[in-house]
């Protein structure tokens, strides 16, 4: 294990900020993010309520609804990892997105899961400190 990973597993939980405009999916990634070890640090249901909570709360990580009601995740997606490069974020959806993976990776996201499936993915990694 390198250096920094070690420093960071012993260092304050990873800041994660929500953004899907369905207060009940917010509500079980909320649970499931704390009950692995996240600091969720806020939520927005929304693309402008995401990107002026991510600049209000600077979160490490966030996780990213592709579609929302007020614009694209991948827009949103690209000004988060432009705004801070090290910032990881998850993108999300009820479906498989229309896009390929490259365009997933295009925006700077660590990937992509399905909402269905967040539960057995490995959030460490996706989410963990760049």
């Amino acid at each position: 294990m390198d250096r920094l990973r070690a420093i960071r597993m012993s260092a304050d939980p990873v800041r994660v900020l929500i953004i899907d405009d369905h207060e009940s999916f917010r509500s079980v990634a909320r649970q499931l993010l704390e009950r692995r070890g996240f600091a969720v640090v806020g939520e927005a249901d929304g693309a402008a309520a995401g990107l002026a909570a991510a600049e209000r709360v600077a979160p490490e990580a966030v996780v990213l609804d592709l579609r929302l009601r007020d614009g694209s995740g991948f827009e949103v997606c690209r000004t988060l990892t432009r705004d801070d490069p090290g910032r990881a974020v998850l993108l999300v959806s009820a479906d498989e997105p229309d896009r390929s993976r490259v365009h997933i990776e295009s925006c700077g996201a660590r990937g992509f899961v399905l909402k269905s499936r967040l539960a057995s993915a490995d959030l460490r990694a996706l989410l963990g400190a760049a």
